[in-house]
């Protein structure tokens, strides 16, 4: 074999890929077809550059069928170029923010007495640490922030369970906000350069700089809109426990709320009109108006009632 040419056992040690994956690639069309020469295959250095390619995109979330696409695309002399710049803004950092590594020792003191196994598990399950390679004794953490909060919330008190539990749940809540953010900014800005699969490459490397702009617009409209309804919502939170009156037990079970079943096709109705999020938002205001109503409608029957009463007594004098 010359210089920069493999047999298919020497590709698969160099490009990571095994055998059976490089001959599945071949027979998708992924990669290009070895020089026959007698009875062997030679493969070339552009064989282990695609792998290497293959094995990059499919690192970053691509789909084989996809990865297809864009490397025909390549092959009909369009170009890459654009659109690897779009991969490589979309999977890059989306915060200023810098990993650091902690032991075990160290978390250990950050925590007090230290969080026992099961917690350090959870917190590897949900991202929060990451194992170190060849280290037992040292972690990852992605997210220096988001653990001192954790350590913050304990040393106030807060077990570390119900702080796994809090974390998971604020999790969902916001995927749900980037998720529907993405759409928002696929709809309104990204469709025209999106609209052909792959882009061409001066579409796609404007789209990528429209990422760079837009990125940290997610995260300044939740930290605005975070803060507004914390102000708001504290503040009620607070009022509520400072209220000079302490209620008894008789209007404590009175004030106390209760489940009130409500038929399925209303449930249905009102979630066509206002949608499944605002389903309780809509039955409470509407029941304060009900209330509302029925009490202005009682205050003007008793004001008749007097007035007429007055009127009698004015008569018969």
């Amino acid at each position: 074999m010359r210089p920069g040419e493999y047999r298919i056992e020497d590709l698969a040690h160099h490009s990571g890929a095994t055998v059976r994956t490089i001959r599945a690639y071949q027979d998708r069309g992924l990669l290009p077809k070895p020089e026959r020469r007698g009875r062997s295959n030679v493969y070339g250095s552009a064989h282990l550059a695609r792998l290497r390619q293959i094995a990059d995109l499919l690192d970053r979330g691509y789909t084989l069928a996809s990865i297809k696409e864009l490397l025909e695309a390549w092959d009909t002399g369009r170009g890459l170029g654009g659109v690897l710049g779009l991969v490589a803004e979309v999977h890059g950092p989306w915060t200023d923010e810098q990993a650091a590594r902690i032991t075990r020792t160290e978390l250990a003191a950050t925590f007090g007495e230290g969080p026992d196994e099961a917690a350090v598990a959870e917190a590897v399950e949900l991202g929060v640490l990451e194992p170190v390679p060849g280290r037992d004794d040292e972690f990852l953490v992605p997210s220096p922030q988001e653990l001192a909060v954790a350590a913050e919330l304990h040393a106030a008190g807060v077990p570390l369970s119900a702080i796994s539990g809090h974390l998971r749940e604020l999790r969902g809540q916001v995927e749900h906000i980037a998720s529907r953010f993405l759409e928002f900014t696929t709809e309104h800005v990204f469709a025209r350069y999106l609209g052909h699969r792959p882009p061409n490459d001066a579409d796609a490397a404007e789209a990528a700089s429209l990422v760079r702009r837009l990125r940290p617009l997610a995260q300044q409209t939740v930290d605005a809109e975070l803060a507004r309804a914390m102000r708001t919502f504290a503040t009620r939170h607070l009022h509520h426990h400072l209220t000079a009156n302490a209620p008894t037990s008789e209007s404590s079970e009175a004030d106390a709320p209760r489940t009130v079943a409500l038929p399925p096709e209303t449930i249905r109705a009102v979630q066509s009109l206002v949608g499944a999020e605002h389903v309780a938002a809509f039955v409470t205001a509407a029941t304060e108006r009900e209330v509302q109503a029925r009490t202005l409608d009682a205050l003007a029957t008793r004001s008749l009632t007097d007035h007429k009463v007055t009127q009698n007594d004015v008569d018969t004098e």
